[in-house]
């Protein structure tokens, strides 16, 4: 199993419920691929580098988790179509 990282920038107009389900169900989609969650955090509010769908601020989150070579593939085409998830990036993290 490899060990991958997933950044996730929420919309920050959300309450904190809302985005707490946005979180978990992107933690639905990592352990429905066989992934194994390691690790969470939650850097929390932010201002972007740039204005995005006219927001300037967002939640981050970075999801550490382990998986098979084919699950990034098949979780970011589902994070790539959530709502209120305005960036994401899958990274292969070293040894």
């Amino acid at each position: 199993m490899n060990k991958y990282e997933l950044a996730v920038v929420v919309n920050a107009k959300l309450e904190d419920d809302a985005r707490a389900a946005v979180v978990e169900k992107v933690k639905e989609y990592i352990t429905r691929y066989n992934g194994v969650i390691t690790n969470v955090d939650d850097w929390g509010k932010k201002k972007l580098a740039y204005e995005i769908q006219k927001m300037s601020e967002g939640y981050y989150y970075f999801i550490q988790f382990e998986a098979e070579s084919d699950s990034p593939a098949e979780i970011e085409r589902h994070v790539r179509i959530m709502e209120n998830v305005l960036r994401y990036l899958c990274v292969k993290r070293d040894a």
